[in-house]
Parts: structure tokens; C-alpha cells; sequence
């Protein structure tokens, strides 16, 4: 129950994959044994290996490679030696189907070109190697050999021509047949296949190149896994080819021993203990020399690698010959010659004159390399009468010792690529493609806006990370973190904009303290504020200024603009509300309320770490009445000495107080205020900034409506409240008479 269970939740689309993959190796098991079985000149065993390349990409071509060598080595060990073979194709097809080479007929065929030469020569090389230097197989040698006969060819070349020609036919076959099968295949079964091993919810194309485009310092985990895997797979690949060759030569030299010790046998049945005094005396004439030198000839003839076969009898002074067979290349020495010890021989001098018996001697001295055994052939008295030997050709040995390690070599090196994709595919989708989308998504979601750091979180819990591992734990750790930042940074901003409200609020307020002695003057510092803003939006539309007025920038003024006349806290009510026009005495200390405001300003930068929006605040106090031709106050600046919040508030503030009521005058008509501050251009205004004024003098004229509408409800709501509450008498002083508006007053003494 549990298997079925955990076989449940294998996704669907895996199982199509999976179930993809063992048809593609049976489509390679099959070519090769339906070839094989017809004795046809081509493998057809790479089919399924180029498909599952096309498809699915390395791993899973690879893997498909691999599996059918391993299969087909069953009926054929050979073929395990060519799995890098497979692995080479695997590779160059992946390679080239992202490039989009099998989608034109024109690039398939470059594709084949180049499968042909690399494979090719990859085949030969290994066939070279395993085959002691013979270039072609079991199913090249036919065509090798009608080579050889028609165009009277060597046997190298023509074996090299048959292996690429089969190379190549067999490329072309398999390349269009795979080519074929995935152009029919529809685009829905393509797109339920996924060669991917997903631990989080699948990425599109897009996001997993944006996630693998982060780039480490250094090296990233996925190339630190596959140096490791390497670095053990070499090292236990070394270890293992240094042990498995130190056995195999040890086991081919006993092997070779025994074989050698077997002939010797054979020899003694051939050689007379009791003639060998007439074979050393009279030589050929002795009877039975001939039959047995005969004997011993036809036994070395009937052993492949035996090179020589003799009988020496061991004296003090050399090896005295009994029988020495001649071979094809080397004539035997004659019956009592005398043949010198070789070096490799000093040693058992002892053991082979006292008639005993000596170990496998290998030697490379005056006839070759070889392996000699020496067999003491024995009389009826159990004495030694002379030494039975056979000499194998150590050439051959080593030649099946290299093959042998080639053989180990490819195998390894098939096994090494394979497990490299795999460790660098499961490393890659496992390890960097979780700690990536990890970071990619979170890396950006503080530094955004609530409603995308909010898409930004469910992006995180989106990822479903579900590696099983510490990654796991990472995910898990890192999710509950953006929540708790996210909810903290919302917290935190609503607590700044309640603090930013609260100041906007104090400020207003104590503006309203400060400027507003009477009923009208609390919208003049609202209305002042607004005024700055249309005029710096029209600038920044018109392109004036562009680089000064920056979102901040407007923020700063628009927010501190009500502080401007904060001055005026040291200016007294008589003064600020006295209802006709001011005395020059009076008008002198009016003047002074923007020293007073700047130094007030001053002291307040001093208690605050951001000093921006002070800034701001001190220029427009301290120089909101100095005019653009150097005739205002306090200091008399002129042009674009002046600050350029100072030159946009100087606009509001004389606009508000031409068209706003106030105890010692009654408010101009819109009309009548834009005139003004038309005539005021290049003298007291900036003509830019004036300008940019008159021309959003529609979102003026909507501001001034507002606030006389504004009014009238307020002194409505208070009318109908003294109606309501009980007759009594009043002691309250009639109000001094207001002066009508003179066209003749100057903006400078509107704006007190």
C-alpha cells in the first residue's frame, strides 16, 4: 500500500517522461539487434539516444546512451567499451537541438556532418585501442575487405574508409529518423513531458533565465558539486584502473605460466631422458632426434604467442643445447652448442645446475622480451638430465594489457560523464535553481510599494520550495521573515505617514497661530501651500527648472511653505491687525518678521537629523519678500540670487493676500490679482515662475472659489448658531470699518 502510494504522487507528466525515455532505449536496444540479426553494415543503435537528445536535452540522452550500451553489453560485453560513443552523441545532439539545428532540413544535414566525424572518429580511436591496432569491427571488416580487394588498398586504410563510410550512413539513418519522429510529434505531447526535476513549482523559460542570470562572486554550488564528484570519480577511477590493471597482469602472467608450464608437459612426452647424451653427442644422427625435434616444433606451432621451444642441459659454463627447433624468422642452434646464461638467469644459476625447478622468468635481453619456463625433465633414477623450456612473446601480453586498460578507460569515462550530468542537473534544479528564486524574489520586494511588496510576498509563497532539505528549512525561514518584514515596513509606514500627518497638521496649526490673529488668515497658509504646488507643476511641465524641481524638491516646499510667515510670532497683534495702512516705523518691524522666521528655522535644524524639508522652510521665510529686480527685503537680492522656493512662494503669498479677505481690506477680484502679478513681471517676480503662474491661472481661480465657498459656509453655520442661542446683551466692540481694496496699493503691503 504504501508503494502505491508514494507512486501516486509521482506527477503525471514524469511518468510520460520516464515512460519516453525506456522506449527510446528500446528503440536503441532494437536497431542493434535487428541489425546484428540481418548481418546488416550499419548499428541503428543511437536512435533513441538522438531523440531523447532532441527532446529533452543532455541528461536524459545521456542516460538513454548509457542504459542501451549497458543492455546490449549483455549479448555483446564489447559494447559496454563504446557507451562513450553514445554519450558523444548524446552530448553533440543536445548541444545542436538548442541551437535549432533539426527544425531545417539544411542544418540536419550539418548536424549529420558533424555527428559522423566526431562519432567516427571517436569509434576508430576506440577501436584502435581495444583491437591492437586494427581500425575496423566485425561489421566494417566486410566492406574493409572488398576495399582492400577492389582498390588494392592496405588493410589500415581500407578498414578506415569502411568505419567512416558505415559511420556515416548509420548517422544519416538515425539523424532523419529521429528528426522525422519529433516533427510528428504534436506540440501538446512535447509540452506534457518535463525532463525537469522540479523541487519548487515550475518556473517558465523567462523566469529560469532571470533566475540563473545571477551570477556568484566566485563559483557557484552547481560547478563546486561537479569538481567534487569529479575530483572522487577520477581518483577512485585512477585507483581502480592501477588495481584492476596489477591484476589483470598478474593473472595473464599466471595464466601465461600455466599455459607455458602446459607445453613444457606436452614437450616431455616428446624428449628421451635417455637420449639426451646421444642428442647432445651425435646430433642429428642420433636416433629419434629428428622425430623429436619435429614434435617439439609441431607443439610450439599449435600455441598461439609460444615464440620458442628448446632443451637445454645446465652445465657450469652455459646452457649446452639438446634441441632446438628452427622457427620461420630464426634458425635453432645446432646439438652441443654452447648458448651463453642471459643476466636474468644469473640468479637461479644455482637452483638450475643443482636439476631444481625455477619460477616464470620474464626478461628482455638478447632474444626479446619474453616469458620463459624452465621444467627439469628427469631420468628413472629421479635425476635431472636436462631443462625443457618455452619462451612466450611478452608483446602480446602487453598488447591485451593496453586494450585492457582502454577498455577500463572508456568505460570510466562514459560513467563519469554520465554522473557529472546527473550531479549537475540535480545540483541545478535541486540547490541553485531554489537558492536563486529565493533570492531573486526577495532581493527586491522591501524597497517596493505596499501593493507590489504584497505581489512580491506571494511571489515567495508562490515558489512551493519543497527540496526535503536544509534548502527547505532556508525557504521556510526566509517566508516567514518577508512576512514579518513586510507586515513590520506596513506598520512602519502607516506610522510614518501618521507622523507626517501629524507634523503637516502642527505646522498648519501653528502657522495658524502665528498668521491667522483673525477669522480669514487660516486659509492663507493653506492656500499659499497650494498655490506653490500649481506653480512648480506648471514649471516642471513646461520643462522650467527640470533638474531642481524633483518630487522631493516639491514635497519640501509644498510642505514647509506654511511656515513661511512663522516670523510673524515676534511681530505684535497691533501691527498685524491694525486696520488701515502701516506707519514706516510700523512697516520696519513688519519687515523684520523674516529675520525673526529664519532665525527661528535655524534653531529648529538643529533638533532634527533631517534637515531637508528645513531647508526649505528657512530660505521661504527668510527671503519670500525679496524682489526679482533687488528692491525687497530683508536682505535686497535680486535675479537667481534669490532661492527658488522664495521666488515661487513670493508669487503665492501676494496672490493669496491680493484676492483673500483681511481686517484692514476686502479681497480683489481674480481678475484684478492676476493683473497685478502680470505687472509685477521682471520686477518684483520672476518672470518664469510668474509666468508658469498665469498660465494654470484656471487651477488658481478653482482654488480661490473653493475657499470663498468654504467661508461662506463657515459664517453661515456661525450666524445660524447665534440665532439659536438666547437673547442677551452683547459688550462685544463693533469691529473697525473695513477699507475697500485701492488699486493703487502695492502687493508688498497686501502681503504683510
Amino acid at each position: 500500500m504504501g508503494t502505491s502510494q508514494r507512486f501516486k504522487r509521482i506527477p503525471p507528466q514524469y511518468v510520460r517522461t520516464i515512460t519516453f525515455c525506456v522506449a527510446c532505449v528500446i528503440a536503441n536496444v532494437a536497431g542493434a539487434y535487428f541489425t546484428t540479426s540481418l548481418r546488416l553494415p550499419i548499428y541503428l543503435d543511437s536512435l533513441g539516444t538522438v531523440l531523447a537528445s532532441i527532446v529533452g536535452g543532455y541528461v536524459p540522452g545521456i542516460a538513454v546512451g548509457y542504459a542501451t550500451n549497458l543492455l546490449n553489453s549483455i549479448s555483446n560485453p564489447n559494447y559496454m567499451y563504446y557507451g562513450i560513443v553514445n554519450v558523444a552523441i548524446a552530448i553533440i545532439t543536445a548541444n545542436l537541438a538548442q541551437r535549432g539545428w533539426f527544425k531545417r532540413l539544411s542544418r540536419t544535414m550539418g548536424a549529420i556532418g558533424i555527428l559522423g566525424l566526431v562519432c567516427g572518429a571517436l569509434g576508430l580511436l576506440l577501436t584502435f585501442l581495444l583491437y591492437d591496432g586494427n581500425f575496423g569491427n566485425e561489421i566494417s571488416a566486410p566492406l574493409a575487405q572488398q576495399l582492400q580487394t577492389a582498390g588494392h588498398l592496405d588493410l589500415a586504410p581500407a578498414q578506415i574508409i569502411a568505419e567512416i563510410q558505415v559511420g556515416f550512413v548509420d548517422k544519416t539513418l538515425v539523424v532523419l529518423l529521429a528528426t522525422l519522429l519529433y516533427h510528428m510529434f504534436s506540440e501538446d505531447f512535447l509540452a506534457s513531458l518535463d525532463f525537469i526535476p522540479w523541487q519548487q513549482n515550475p518556473l517558465s523559460a523567462q523566469e529560469l533565465r532571470d533566475t540563473m542570470d545571477a551570477k556568484p562572486r566566485r563559483m557557484s554550488l552547481g560547478t563546486k558539486f561537479v569538481i567534487a564528484v569529479a575530483a572522487i570519480i577520477c581518483t577512485a577511477s585512477v585507483a581502480t584502473t592501477v588495481f584492476s590493471y596489477m591484476t589483470f597482469h598478474q593473472s595473464t602472467i599466471e595464466l601465461e605460466s600455466a599455459k607455458a608450464k602446459g607445453i613444457t608437459s606436452l614437450m616431455a612426452n616428446a624428449v628421451d631422458p635417455s637420449k639426451v647424451t646421444d642428442y647432445l653427442t651425435k646430433g642429428e644422427e642420433a636416433d629419434g632426434f629428428a622425430e623429436a625435434e619435429a614434435r617439439l616444433a609441431s607443439i610450439r606451432d599449435s600455441f598461439e604467442n609460444v615464440q620458442y621451444v628448446y632443451v637445454y642441459q645446465i652445465r657450469p659454463d652455459g646452457c649446452h643445447v639438446v634441441l632446438d627447433p628452427d622457427t620461420a624468422d630464426t634458425p635453432g642452434s645446432d646439438p652441443g652448442d654452447v648458448v651463453e646464461f642471459d643476466p636474468s638467469f644469473q640468479k637461479y644459476l644455482p637452483t638450475l645446475l643443482a636439476g631444481g625447478e625455477i619460477e616464470p622468468v620474464i626478461s628482455n635481453d638478447t632474444y626479446g622480451w619474453l616469458l620463459t619456463i624452465y621444467t627439469p625433465l628427469k631420468n628413472n633414477m629421479g635425476e635431472t638430465v636436462c631443462y625443457l623450456a618455452a619462451d612466450l612473446s611478452m608483446e602480446r601480453l602487453v598488447t591485451n594489457e593496453h586494450s585492457f586498460v582502454a577498455g577500463i578507460i572508456a568505460l570510466f569515462a562514459a560513467f563519469f560523464v554520465l554522473v557529472c550530468a546527473v550531479v549537475l542537473w540535480l545540483a541545478r534544479y535541486g540547490i541553485v535553481v531554489p537558492i536563486n528564486s529565493i533570492a531573486r524574489v526577495s532581493s527586491r520586494f522591501v524597497h517596493s510599494k505596499t501593493g507590489i511588496r504584497k505581489e512580491n510576498l506571494e511571489s515567495i509563497e508562490a515558489l512551493d520550495i519543497h527540496t526535503g532539505d536544509e534548502i527547505e528549512h532556508l525557504y521556510g525561514a526566509v517566508n516567514q521573515m518577508s512576512q514579518a518584514v513586510v507586515r513590520h515596513v506596513d506598520e512602519a509606514e502607516e506610522k510614518s505617514e501618521a507622523i507626517a500627518r501629524m507634523q503637516s497638521n502642527l505646522i498648519m496649526v501653528l502657522a495658524d497661530i502665528v498668521e491667522s490673529r483673525d477669522k480669514f488668515t487660516g486659509d492663507h497658509v493653506r492656500n499659499t501651500a497650494t498655490y506653490a504646488r500649481i506653480i512648480m507643476n506648471q514649471m516642471r511641465r513646461e520643462g522650467i527648472c527640470a533638474n531642481v524641481l524633483t518630487n522631493e524638491f516639491i514635497s519640501n516646499v509644498y510642505h514647509s511653505a506654511p511656515l513661511h510667515d512663522i516670523g510673524k510670532i515676534a511681530v505684535s497683534d497691533t501691527i498685524l491687525n491694525k486696520p488701515g495702512r502701516l506707519t514706516d516705523e510700523e512697516f520696519a518691524i513688519m519687515k523684520s518678521h523674516t529675520l525673526a522666521g529664519q532665525e527661528i528655522l535655524e534653531h529648529a535644524k538643529g533638533a532634527v537629523s533631517e534637515e531637508s524639508y528645513l531647508d526649505e522652510a528657512q530660505r521661504l521665510a527668510a527671503y519670500h519678500h525679496e524682489k526679482w529686480n533687488g528692491t525687497g527685503y530683508p536682505y535686497g537680492l535680486a535675479g537667481e540670487d534669490i532661492p527658488l522656493s522664495a521666488r515661487i512662494m513670493a508669487v503665492a503669498d501676494v496672490f493669496d493676500a491680493l484676492v483673500s479677505k483681511r481686517s484692514y481690506k476686502a479681497g480683489f477680484p481674480v481678475e484684478k490679482a492676476f493683473a497685478i502679478i502680470e505687472e509685477g513681471i521682471g520686477t518684483h517676480f520672476d518672470p518664469q515662475v510668474a509666468r508658469a503662474f498665469l498660465h494654470a491661472k484656471d487651477k488658481a481661480i478653482a482654488v480661490v472659489a473653493e475657499t470663498k465657498r468654504r467661508q461662506e459656509e463657515e459664517e453661515a453655520a456661525k450666524r445660524e448658531a447665534e440665532q439659536q442661542r438666547e437673547e442677551k446683551p452683547s459688550d462685544a466692540t463693533p469691529s473697525p470699518k473695513t477699507e475697500e481694496p485701492n488699486a493703487s496699493q502695492k502687493p508688498s503691503e497686501d502681503a504683510r
